[in-house]
């Protein structure tokens, strides 16, 4: 993978977005009906379905979604919703089943591929067909070993959604990586603050002391500079190998690199709510949950070549101390900036060219709750 430092996109005049977009219950609203309703959004890792009957359970625009693997090994998703009277059908967050999910109230059963094969006393029914009620199927799709589900049925095709991403990541081997460390962050913030902040290192300096000496703030540059995959790299300071406490690499690499790749950590964030870093040994990857206008969950996942955890060297924990200090820094500076934007003295402030990458997802934002 080669990189070619580019000119950054920056517009003269840009600012920050107004402050209901980040406090106004209503705009909170609207982004679920008008964003989160017809994006493609990643529930998780493939590997999370390892065997048929695995499932996991995500919640997006407000709906329960069963995402699960097939006894063919199809992954499939589902509303979370039993076609008799709505009941909810999965409660966990995540298991196994066996061949079949079945209602907790009345018993209608359903085969993993979405079929109603048990509706009892249905037969009494003058008429009823259990071909008519199979579970409402959600669109899924699998890019590079990440999971992502869209509700509507009108929207861009995956493949074609994700095109300008074909091959770019080729050489990180994504599908086949494990994950070994998994943290849950509350912040009392709003979602766009923390996408915003992980699209520039301006604040670096100031914020993360440990990321500075080991990723200067002014190194490296952004190749994907508008639209929905924003992004790009940054140099690893020598005599550092990585991004870690101790600047030593803590695994295997991730795949056969350039030499040029070998010195990076790479950056994108992939509109609306992912995030994915990689550096030569271990890649992060961060879905960001909004709960409210005032409020996220953020899940972190760590995730390292197969073989690392047995090979020698190995020692994630210090990849995961780096990162878990400056995410929390990241959290609390996201949440300083969702009280002083809560003021009625706030008023939209103009970007740097330094933050031209912030900018563009703001006009990437706009575009999509204006339906533009």
């Amino acid at each position: 993978m080669t990189f070619l430092r580019t000119v950054e996109s920056y517009r003269q005049g840009a600012r920050t977005l107004p402050g209901r977009y980040y406090t106004a219950p209503e705009v909170f609203a609207e982004e679920q009906e008008r964003i989160f309703r017809h994006q493609w959004i990643c529930v998780g890792r493939d590997a999370s379905l390892a065997v048929p009957g695995d499932y996991v359970v995500a919640e997006v625009a407000g709906e329960s979604i069963i995402v699960l693997r097939d006894q063919s090994g199809e992954r499939r998703a589902y509303y979370n919703v039993c076609r008799h009277r709505g009941t909810r059908l999965c409660e966990a967050p995540k298991g196994r089943l066996s061949e079949t999910i079945q209602c907790p109230y009345h018993a209608w059963t359903y085969a993993l591929d979405g079929r109603l094969i048990g509706a009892p006393h249905m037969n009494e029914v003058e008429g009823f067909d259990k071909k008519a009620y199979p579970l409402h199927s959600v669109a899924l799709y699998e890019w590079q070993g990440f999971l992502f589900v869209n509700h509507d049925t009108g929207a861009i095709p995956a493949g074609q959604w994700f095109a300008p991403l074909k091959d770019r990541f080729a050489n990180y081997n994504l599908p086949l990586l494990k994950t070994v460390r998994r943290i849950e962050y509350d912040v009392r913030a709003n979602w766009k603050l923390i996408l915003q902040n992980y699209n520039e290192c301006l604040h670096c300096p100031t914020i993360h002391p440990e990321l500075s000496t080991k990723l200067p703030y002014t190194s490296g540059a952004n190749d994907l500079i508008d639209g929905p995959f924003l992004g790009g790299y940054m140099e690893i300071k020598a005599p550092n190998e990585s991004a870690t406490m101790t600047g030593r690499a803590c695994a295997l690499p991730l795949g056969t690199l350039p030499a040029a790749d070998q010195r990076r950590a790479f950056y994108y964030a992939l509109f609306p709510t992912m995030m994915l870093s990689l550096h030569p040994d271990y890649g992060v990857f961060y879905t960001v949950w909004p709960v409210s206008a005032t409020a996220s969950r953020v899940v972190c996942e760590w995730m390292v070549h197969p073989d690392a955890p047995a090979a020698a060297g190995y020692n994630i924990q210090d990849a995961e101390e780096f990162w878990d200090r400056t995410n929390r820094q990241d959290w609390h500076i996201c949440e300083q900036s969702q009280l002083g934007i809560s003021s009625r003295v706030y008023a939209p402030g103009p970007y740097s060219p330094r933050e031209s990458i912030p900018a563009a997802w703001d006009r990437t934002y706009l575009r999509a709750f204006e339906g533009a």
